[in-house]
């Protein structure tokens, strides 16, 4: 009989399967956490912006650029302006949008649940005029009467800034002949001489601004007073158009213009995920945190200028900057890591004591394929000692046969090295018990035999 002893060093398998209950403990505990403690972010997000070529507009399409590069899409809402987004925040049809300072307060912020991610750039009062040969330059606010002015739609900033700016200069409504177009049908109108002037709140990098500040025949408003409307309306600053800074060869424009400009403001509603939240804030100091005409390198975006309480998220990342692990990893593995960590310390501490479980699970997985074999080498030994005097040769036949069965199959066990004593002491103790049943066989036989041999002496003596 050919016997073959198959040994390892180890038994990944054998491993596997004592630790499997613990795995599964584990895993199982990750993906309850991973849906409960914390969902992850989502994969969309909707950003209201503004009129078309206008700068929200513009910056909409930079942020959304930016959060792709991170797997997430940005749905852009068009809409008339800060007013229009407002509503679009409460109603729940936008989670983040442009908002223009004053459009608002803290007591409603606080009441619809809105928080600012921060201040993004000043967006100036732009007021621009028609040349009329029939009509002296206007240098003053309370020259505007009886002229066509188009403030802007409903529901955009410029409209309600404008009315609060007249309204200081003591010109009432019917007194200004208002038009509410939006901005490019407006300044098509404006350079076909129907209407006389428009209004804009906007960056400068809004595609009308940059062509009306070139146009022959259309003036900017030089806002003389612009420390006035500061001390005013508290949510104005005065900014200055420096000279030249349109073009310095054709000299645009020919000398400084004072400007008023309120803030825009990137706010979101509270259930806006806090991973998407650093994602646009990181967006916003990577857009906005150059110089720029009316701003210094670094000074936007700020938790600054707003009225609206500033989201905790963006609290901390205009205090320490980025979180430390989307410093170094992609944003949804730092995300996931930073929504584990609590799990993963509870883990910690239960791993602690599953380790002193697995082991002793796998050492007697192992030890098991040698000591089940002893159950069947005692069912052997009992078979024998069962046995009565008329049929122990046919059993004791029989039990050796099954020694040798038992012993085949043991030489077929894969074990791993350092658990090969036992199976040895398996095999040695197989000899033992096929030794001692050779023994009792030969007892047996000979008992036979000599039974066998006694009645023929007794006859001999009878003939004698």
């Amino acid at each position: 009989m050919k016997k073959i002893l198959r040994f390892s060093r180890f038994s990944l398998r054998d491993l596997l399967v004592a630790a499997a209950p613990t795995i599964v403990l584990i895993v199982g505990v990750c993906l309850l956490a991973y849906w409960l403690v914390d969902p992850a972010p989502p994969r969309t997000v909707r950003l209201a912006t503004g009129q078309d070529n206008s700068a929200y507009a513009e910056f909409g399409k930079k942020y959304a650029a930016a959060l792709a590069a991170h797997g997430v899409k940005v749905t852009l809402v068009p809409s008339a302006g800060s007013g229009e987004n407002l509503r679009l925040l409460k109603e729940g049809q936008a989670d983040i949008a442009f908002m223009q300072s004053g459009t608002t307060n803290e007591e409603v912020a606080e009441q619809e649940g809105l928080s600012s991610l921060g201040s993004l750039f000043v967006e100036p009062l732009w007021l621009f005029l028609r040349e009329r040969k029939d009509h002296p330059p206007i240098t003053r606010l309370s020259q505007l009467k009886g002229l066509k002015i188009n403030f802007g739609p409903e529901g955009a900033g410029a409209p309600r800034l404008f009315r609060q700016v007249l309204e200081l200069n003591g010109i009432e409504k019917q007194q200004v002949r208002r038009y509410s177009l939006a901005n490019t049908p407006a300044t098509v109108e404006l350079l076909a001489g129907r209407i006389d002037g428009l209004v804009f709140t906007s960056a400068p990098e809004a595609p009308l601004i940059q062509m009306l500040l070139q146009t022959p025949g259309i003036k900017l408003f030089n806002f003389h007073q612009a420390e006035a409307y500061g001390r005013k309306l508290p949510f104005l600053t005065h900014v200055m158009l420096p000279r030249g800074i349109v073009d310095l060869g054709r000299d645009l424009p020919a000398s400084n213009f004072d400007l008023i400009a309120p803030t825009a403001t990137l706010v979101a509603r509270e259930n806006l995920h806090s991973a998407l939240v650093d994602l646009f804030v990181q967006a916003a100091a990577s857009i906005h945190g150059g110089s720029g005409w009316f701003a210094q390198q670094g000074q936007f975006p700020s938790a600054k200028y707003s009225e609206i309480p500033v989201h905790p998220e963006a609290a901390k990342f205009y205090k320490s900057g980025p979180p430390l692990l989307q410093r170094y990893m992609t944003f949804w593995l730092a995300n996931f890591l930073d929504r584990m960590w609590v799990v993963v310390v509870a883990l910690g501490a239960l791993l602690l004591p599953l380790s002193k479980v697995v082991p002793p699970l796998y050492v007697w997985r192992i030890r098991s394929r040698v000591y089940r074999w002893y159950g069947q080498l005692r069912a052997v030994e009992q078979a024998v000692e069962a046995a009565t005097p008329e049929d122990r040769l046919p059993v004791y036949a029989a039990q050796l046969q099954r020694l040798n069965e038992i012993e085949e199959l043991v030489n077929q066990v894969s074990i791993p090295l350092s658990f090969a004593d036992g199976l040895y002491g398996l095999r040695s103790h197989i000899q033992f018990v096929r030794k001692r049943i050779e023994f009792l066989q030969g007892e047996a036989g000979g008992a036979a035999a000599a039974a066998e041999a006694a009645p023929a002496v007794s006859a001999a003596a009878v003939a004698t």
